[in-house]
């Protein structure tokens, strides 16, 4: 097991502790990549990079719309029936941030620039982002800049930025010109060869392309004005998937100064320069409305009309107005989603940090997925994988259940998409893709993509954490009832029952999570995730059945399932067979896995992490090595039905062998590690979890946040520590609080019902807040109480 840094790698001096905000006090040219999505901001949907607002240096000018791709034709050096043939990537959309100041006609450059103090922060309870600096020029004129960003968590497609500079030494002519840039032009940092995408090449990193991306339709720009310029939208079509786009800005400018305004208008490039008299003592302040609007289709001319009115709505709102609704949204978000932990200031700050970015993540996004690295950066091409159904939705359930239920839309509008991949890979049912942005499967290395079939019961899985946590039937009954069907369809055609005379029900050629062991035969986590998805979905379609005889007879129309397949699931999921290994007392990974040799840890050098980037697939394939728990996901979402004894030997065999190269990782270690008495073990993996992304101890979170992990942070208190469960029918906790921590302190809502739950080191107390009594499991499988007004319950902690 390879041991990471944590918190201990951040530097204090220049990030101190604050438990509301992520600061720095020093600028820094050697981790630009990971501050600009450190402090990127976002609201589903939107997403804008921390790049500074003069523009030039910077790791990735990064600017990015949920959805928003193009397309490109799969290249396999050997092809085969079936393989995915499109590509799919993020695309990087004009750039609003840069508002480029010059004094005295000398730019601030900040590497350059004489700077007396500095501050760079993320406000986690106002949304908004600011810099502030103060500066004195080459002519020795002293000023304070100030900028802000707030990507509207309210107003899906606005963004307010501001500029603010006061004069405190001296008067000088100020220019400020703040421009809408497109990059994708094929002549920039975009301009790379297909060589980049060879031998050597990070899978995790994003598709550069070297033509151009987006081809001008529109350029939109009214007669400038005293005040700020008037609107200027640009509007583009991708070349390869013909997804449109229109974008643009509005300018209010406040100043006391004489000024004018000339506006410059291209095809790929459109400014503003507002040039001013500035007076000592005087401030200016310059105020952007940024819009964008993007569809599969729509004509960008009717996408520039939306750009407008947005423009217009946020000037006559005006910003105060747009800055209190952001601050109104986040209170209530922290009223719902807020840890409180005592005891680790450090901690607290980046349990919040992380909490924060799953709100930028899932605020707006109106039915589309979380992409893996959400929209803080072009990382895995901006695809969505399973990990928004297993590490981020379970969280939004019980937090922000409206969110998760327009995630789940999102998977059931795909379904078609779904159902021809499953018949291309000569299936019935439906095969969800294993990383897509547009439905289709856009995984080129299919041992590692394709085959993780279990994408499917993810979904499923999601499906029943939304249900548990809200009692939404019509849901069940309108959407989620038919991806049961077609996900339970899939593992009983995918599977098979043994012809030796024993009744088994086994599936092969799968890969599971752990993607060092792959393409093999009854991988574990997949036959335990496979057995609960059929299981959940006979259950589910069956209660719908006697529920409403109009809604099953709607399902049937849909999917022509019956009474006689239902009972199929049944049958497959009580024959599934579970690798097991009498004499160690485990669970083998997949059918073979005992038999592989050991991977040699010991002469493995720390710079050989990760392995995928240092060994051939097939040296890693050959061994006993994990990139991520395997066995161990399993055991923490399917739990009931793993007794502790097997769940401690399981975590004992794998544990040692798990390299952590995944993300996805460390945040079931530490809640599996919990429940199993190695609570030193839990709170290392908790502390490597939760300072995954501010210490970078992945390396690549310049590539953007790694959301999946954020929701895993969440996971691992609420799960781990506190020991919460879900069983469908009541909640059960078994809490287990670090003994470095006094308490934490969180909220959840089900069924309607509003609880808090405080966990200190001799157990949990949940009080009702609001809504129906709650039942709690209270002492082992033996009494039920009820939460219920002025009336808490207490649960002790367990013993051993």
């Amino acid at each position: 097991m390879k041991i990471r840094a944590t918190a201990s790698a951040i530097p204090r001096h220049r990030f101190p502790v604050d438990p509301w905000r992520l600061v720095e006090t020093e600028p820094c040219a050697d981790d630009r990549g990971l501050t600009e999505t450190l402090f990127a901001i976002g609201n589903g949907y939107l997403g804008m990079r921390a790049n500074p607002a003069e523009g030039r240096e910077a790791h990735t000018h990064g600017t990015y719309l949920n959805g928003f791709h193009e397309t490109w034709p799969i290249k396999h050096a050997e092809d085969a029936f079936a393989f995915a043939k499109t590509g799919q990537t993020i695309v990087n959309v004009p750039d609003a941030k840069l508002m480029k100041l010059y004094v005295d006609d000398e730019p601030l450059l900040l590497p350059e620039a004489d700077l007396d103090s500095y501050e760079r922060a993320v406000d986690f309870r106002t949304g908004r982002s600011h810099r502030e600096l103060l500066w004195t020029t080459p002519a020795g004129k002293r000023l304070r800049i100030r900028s802000e960003r707030m990507v509207s968590l309210q107003h899906r497609h606005l963004a307010v930025l501001q500029l603010e500079v006061e004069m405190l030494e001296g008067s000088a002519p100020i220019v400020i010109s703040s421009q809408l840039l497109n990059r994708q032009d094929g002549e920039d940092e975009y301009h790379v060869t297909d060589a980049a995408l060879g031998e050597g090449r990070d899978p995790r990193q994003s598709r550069n392309f070297d033509q151009r991306v987006l081809v001008p339709q529109l350029q939109r720009h009214d007669d400038p004005d005293a005040d700020g310029g008037g609107q200027v939208i640009l509007g583009y079509r991708c070349a390869d998937s013909g997804m449109t786009l229109a974008c643009g800005y509005q300018h209010l400018l406040e100043t006391p100064c004489d000024h004018f305004v000339e506006n410059v208008v291209g095809p790929d490039l459109a400014k503003s320069v507002f040039t001013i008299e500035a007076r000592e003592g005087e401030t200016i302040r310059l105020t952007k409305l940024v819009s964008y609007h993007s569809s599969r289709g729509i004509p960008a001319e009717e996408l520039a009309d939306r750009c407008h009115r947005t423009l217009e709505r946020a000037a006559k709102t005006g910003v105060a107005e747009l800055q209190r609704e952001q601050e109104m949204w986040l209170d209530d978000f922290w009223e719902r989603t807020d840890v409180e932990v005592e005891g680790d200031e450090a901690a607290q700050q980046a349990i919040r940090w992380n909490l924060f970015q799953l709100a930028q993540a899932s605020a707006r996004t109106h039915e589309q997925g979380v992409a893996a690295k959400a929209v803080t950066g072009g990382g895995y091409d901006g695809h969505y994988f399973w990990d928004t159904e297993v590490y981020v939705l379970p969280c939004l359930a019980f937090t922000s259940p409206d969110a998760a239920r327009k995630l789940l839309r999102f998977r059931w509008q795909m379904l078609d998409d779904a159902r021809r991949r499953a018949a291309e890979l000569s299936q019935k049912g439906a095969l969800y893709p294993w990383r897509t942005i547009n439905g289709e499967e856009a995984s080129a290395y299919y041992a590692a993509g394709t085959a993780q079939y279990h994408i499917n019961a993810a979904i499923a899985y999601a499906l029943e954490r939304y249900l548990n946590a809200t009692g939404d039937i019509d849901f069940l009954a309108h959407e989620g009832a038919e991806i049961l069907v077609e996900t339970a369809r899939l593992w009983a055609d995918l599977g098979f029952y043994e012809h030796n005379g024993k009744d088994r029900f086994r599936i092969h050629g799968v890969t599971g999570p752990d993607e060092y062991t792959t393409v093999v035969n009854d991988n574990l986590y997949t036959n335990v995730m496979a057995r609960f998805n059929l299981r959940y979905a006979a259950r589910t379609v069956s209660f719908l059945s006697e529920w409403s005889a109009e809604d099953f007879a709607a399902l049937q129309r849909a999917t022509g399932v019956t009474h006689e397949e239902i009972e199929s699931w049944r049958r497959c999921a009580d024959a599934m067979y579970l690798p097991y290994d009498e004499e160690l007392g485990i669970h083998p990974q997949d059918e073979g896995f005992l038999d592989l040799e050991p991977w040699d840890f010991a002469s493995t050098t720390a710079d050989q992490y990760p392995l995928l980037l240092n060994f051939h697939p097939l040296v890693i394939y050959r061994k006993q090595v994990l990139k991520q728990a395997d066995v161990v996901l399993a055991m923490f979402l399917q739990g009931r039905h793993f007794t502790r004894e097997e769940k401690r030997r399981n975590f004992e065999y794998y544990d040692p062998i798990t390299t952590g190269d995944s993300s996805l990782s460390a945040c079931v270690q530490s809640i599996v590690a919990a429940e199993t008495g190695h609570e030193d073990l839990a709170l290392d993996y908790f502390h490597q979890s939760l300072y995954l992304d501010l210490a970078d101890t992945h390396g690549n979170t310049v590539d953007g946040v790694h959301i999946a992990n954020a929701g895993g942070v969440w996971a691992a208190l609420v799960h781990g520590f506190a020991g919460l469960v879900d069983t469908g029918e009541h909640l059960r906790l078994e809490p287990r609080l670090p003994e470095s921590w006094s308490s934490i302190r969180f909220r959840i809502a089900r069924h309607g019902s509003k609880l808090l739950v405080t966990v200190d080191a001799e157990g949990a107390t949940l009080e009702l807040l609001d809504g129906p009594p709650v039942p709690v499991q209270t002492n082992g499988d033996e009494t039920l109480a009820f939460v219920r007004p002025d009336a808490p319950v207490r649960v002790a902690r367990p013993i051993g």
